[in-house]
């Protein structure tokens, strides 16, 4: 009973539009586009999971994403609004940058020593779909909740040259809820 009042109470929580859920199954996360002018439609979700080997496993199911490779990471403030910098709005900036709790300021993949904050690559087919699951190694559930999952508009090419590893804009957010 307890397992099916998680399932409707997630569920709910879905429909009704909130950024995610955790269930018996995972933390859920929806992910929306986000462009300067704010949040956008909602792509699908993805679903986070403690891995067998350790880290986490993340599972997307997401639509309408130019297909190729994206820039994916974890950022450090629970919001996809979009803020002002240098007098121009860029889309979801009050997520703040990737979460780097330990202070490296270096961007050198999911397997590095750089910021936490970087996750494999996300694959998108070429009718937009991303399905493929990836593993963070080195990231643990309890310090993803309250954080944002990110999609940039280009790959990573996990180095700070050109800067972030040449992600480009932030095209969808999704808030890890606590």
């Amino acid at each position: 009973m307890r397992h099916y009042l998680a399932r409707v109470s997630c569920c709910l929580a879905l429909v009704v539009g909130l950024s995610g859920c955790v269930d018996d199954e995972g933390i859920v996360v929806r992910v929306y586009q986000v462009s300067p002018a704010g949040i956008g439609a909602g792509i699908g979700t993805v679903k986070l999971f403690p891995a067998a080997d350790g880290g986490v496993r993340l599972v997307p199911d997401l639509h309408d994403l130019d297909p190729g490779e994206h820039g994916f990471h974890v950022h450090e403030k629970p919001s996809c609004e979009a803020g002002e910098k240098g007098g121009k709005k860029i889309a979801a900036l009050a997520a703040g940058s990737h979460y780097d709790p330990h202070k490296t300021g270096k961007h050198t993949g999911p397997d590095g020593e750089g910021h936490l904050g970087d996750l494999p690559v996300l694959d998108v087919d070429e009718r937009g779909f991303a399905v493929t699951p990836v593993v963070a190694k080195r990231l643990r559930i309890a310090e993803l909740k309250g954080r944002t999952l990110m999609i940039h508009s280009g790959g990573d090419n996990y180095s700070d040259n050109p800067s972030m590893g040449g992600g480009g804009s932030r095209i969808a957010c999704g808030v890890i809820p606590q």
